[in-house]
């Protein structure tokens, strides 16, 4: 028998443990987003919480998981007589890998009773599986598109449907939805993330006590998982009560109308989109207090719930890291907390935390008993944070403005250290002794500035035309095994991935000719068909920033560094990869390595320095390089290159011979050179890459040049 780690073992980690159990207490909450580093329990504390979910009753032999007691009346597998005898059995625990198939997610055409008895059958997916359980994804922000569109509808409605291979069925997918990621390997589109009901950011304590506590479990139960679940049983079997106990008291908590004007004062407040965060945060605050025990919502309660409900749902655009700014939740629920309702104990605001409160451990109360005392949230340790430290949106909240979403700055206004030069030149002055500033270091230090970024701007689509093979994305044609069924062929080599209904109906003419007496179909090799798929692909845009003094003297790098974080947007939307490298100085180096991240490359963004000599031949031999070693990781995601640069090289080796690297890689030079005299020197590089010429004025719509330059390649 496999033994799952404990969840009350669990070191730490309050905020998760809490939304867990909130969630096993009322479904009606939404599920748990996870966003945490690796290495930091995220998979562990999912998997033992499905062993503290009390045991469901189900239709003996319904393969959809029915309540007996209220049996779907559209179960495929039904009717089934409302009030039958059923059977008891764990809540199921169904995990979705990512390079799961839709036909593994929503259920297929049963192949085995097709070829055998020639009947039209259904075999249920991973959605029926976890009907009345918990559905979790690991790596959620990974998963392909196209299950992400059909996980967002079955979560939403608590039904699958499921139109495909002459197959039309109907049935009941309510399910807890829990997911983890790391936001290092790109983050969520926004339509699945406002789907979550609580997000909790996890991080690994540095407190070494503690986590010499962790390893001391960790090794014991490795050593010894028996014996380890049997040292924690007392205190798991309680807490399976109060979670039980508190189930039951769902249905009587009464939500007074002062705490839902509470409710939704503060998502008001804190401006966040729909009416979701409202329902959310309401159900969440009615499962609190079923877990402390109470009757009623208290003011404790809401700032619970809002703690975990609202930061997920306060980012305008994924540069936004999540956050809440906590100091702020106290001052609007003091001020609403006149309107007190006579029939609520807890309106005292953050220090009437009752027992049990969001910043202890759900685990602690040792029988089980809602009443047991637990640490108070008090103003010297706010729940939530505990030793993690202040999270990733508090410095959004303390300016006031979200990361990426600066207001336009230039060199002459941008904020510099004190001591680290004089102001940057005029255009006029630059132009003049441009040379003259990068004959030595000394001049170089004086000229490096860090521009400002504008606010992204829309970027038009670029699509590749024809289809292609690459990584699964939202922008160009594709060929993949992960798209959707466009149709059928005959396989050219091995079949990988069988059309059965096309199978059965080239092969159903000739049964007559071949002597078929019994039940299933005579098949032959040439009745094979394979399924043809179509979706769509991400591509990689690689930028090469010239970063030099003269580009920072004409006050380009606003302009270029505001391209560049509109493409890396437009690239998360798309599932695109975006990367940059950039020369000056002395030679050249990787500032975003390419990435889907936009947190990330956000902030890669805004502190890129420039000043410095012109080291063209070591920007292309580094972006080479770089290229080389995409391909190897991924040599079906197809490159696209944006040179960003007047053409100036004034130090770093051979241009012609640096240029001959990027042979037969599409280009884009994107002509920087400003004045009255120009001395062409871009169009001439242009001309030894092959690569379309575009001014730096056009770089607003890049997106439509790099449609243009694909197609004509």
């Amino acid at each position: 028998m496999i033994v799952t780690y404990p969840f009350s073992a669990v070191v730490g980690l309050d905020d998760l443990k809490l939304a867990l159990v909130l969630n096993a207490v009322s479904p009606r909450v939404g599920g748990v987003l996870v966003r945490g580093e690796k290495g930091t329990a995220k998979s562990t504390i999912v998997r033992a919480l499905a062993a503290q979910l009390p045991a469901v009753a189900v239709v003996p032999g319904c393969r959809f998981s029915c309540d007996p007691a209220a049996p779907d009346a559209g179960c495929p597998d039904g009717p089934h007589e409302p009030g039958a005898q059923g059977t008891q059995r764990p809540a199921a625990l169904v995990e979705l890998p990512v390079g799961a198939s839709e036909d593994r997610l929503v259920g297929s055409l049963d192949v085995e009773r097709a070829l055998t008895e020639g009947v039209k059958a259904f075999e249920p997916g991973l959605l029926a599986a976890a009907h009345r359980g918990v559905l979790y994804v690991d790596e959620v922000n990974l998963l392909h598109d196209h299950l992400v569109d059909l996980l967002l509808d079955a979560a939403a409605l608590g039904t699958c449907y499921v139109e495909r291979e002459s197959v039309s069925v109907r049935h009941a997918a309510r399910f807890l939805l829990v997911g983890t990621m790391n936001p290092e390997e790109g983050e969520l589109r926004p339509q699945l993330l406002d789907r979550f009901g609580l997000t909790v950011e996890v991080k690994a304590s540095r407190d070494p006590a503690e986590r010499a506590e962790v390893v001391r479990r960790r090794l014991a139960f490795d050593a010894e998982a028996e014996a380890f679940a049997v040292r924690w049983a007392a205190e798991e079997a309680a807490l399976a009560r109060r979670i039980a106990r508190a189930r039951a008291l769902v249905p009587d908590v009464r939500l007074p109308d002062a705490r839902l004007r509470q409710i939704a004062t503060v998502c008001a407040a804190f401006e966040v989109d729909g009416l979701r965060a409202d329902l959310v945060t309401a159900n969440t605050a009615i499962a609190h207090a079923a877990w402390q025990g109470r009757d009623v919502v208290t003011t404790e309660d809401v700032r619970a719930a809002a703690r975990l409900s609202l930061p997920h749902r306060r980012r305008r655009d994924p540069f936004d890291a999540p956050g809440l700014d906590e100091d702020l939740l106290d001052d609007l629920l003091a001020r609403t907390s006149e309107d007190e309702d006579p029939d609520d104990p807890g309106g005292g605001g953050p220090e009437a935390s009752g027992p049990g409160g969001p910043g202890g451990s759900p685990a602690s109360a040792g029988d089980g008993s809602p009443s047991a005392p637990e640490e108070p949230a008090d103003g010297s340790r706010r729940a939530g944070r505990g030793t993690e430290g202040p999270g990733p949106g508090d410095h959004a909240a303390d300016t006031g403005r979200p990361p990426g979403d600066s207001a336009p700055v230039t060199e002459d206004a941008g904020a510099r250290p004190a001591g680290e030069g004089p102001a940057p030149r005029s255009d006029a002055e630059a132009q003049e002794d441009g040379e003259a500033r990068e004959d030595g270091e000394a001049r170089e230090a004086a000229g490096r500035v860090v521009a400002g970024v504008a606010a992204p701007y829309r970027v038009p689509l670029m699509e590749v035309p024809g289809t292609g093979e690459g990584a699964a994305g939202r922008r160009s044609r594709s060929r993949t095994p992960h798209g959707r069924a466009t149709g059928s062929r005959r396989p050219t080599g091995r079949v990988r991935d069988l059309h059965v209904t096309a199978t059965v109906l080239a092969a159903a003419p000739h049964q007559v000719r071949r002597g078929r007496t019994g039940p299933g179909l005579v098949l032959r090799e040439d009745d094979l068909r394979e399924v043809v798929r179509e979706g769509r692909e991400g591509n990689l845009v690689l930028f090469v920033v010239d970063a030099s003094g003269s580009m920072a003297a004409r006050k380009r790098m606003t302009a270029v560094k505001t391209a560049v974080l509109s493409l890396l947007l437009d690239a998360y939307q798309r599932r695109d990869k975006v990367g940059m490298v950039t020369f000056r100085g002395v030679g050249a180096e990787v500032a975003l390595p390419p990435t889907s991240s936009v947190e990330a490359g956000a902030a890669r963004l805004r502190s890129l320095p420039t000043g410095g000599r012109t080291p063209l031949a070591a920007g292309l031999v580094r972006a080479a390089r770089v290229l080389r070693v995409e391909r190897l990781r991924d040599p079906a995601r197809r490159p696209l290159l944006v040179l960003v640069t007047d053409g100036r090289a004034t130090s770093g080796g051979d241009v012609d011979r640096a240029a001959a690297l990027l042979e037969g890689t599409a280009v884009v030079v994107v002509d920087c050179e400003s004045g009255p005299v120009r001395l062409g020197l871009a169009v001439r590089l242009a001309a030894r890459l092959r690569a379309r010429l575009v001014p730096l004025d056009s770089l607003a719509d890049l997106g439509s040049v790099v449609r243009d330059h694909r197609k004509a390649v």
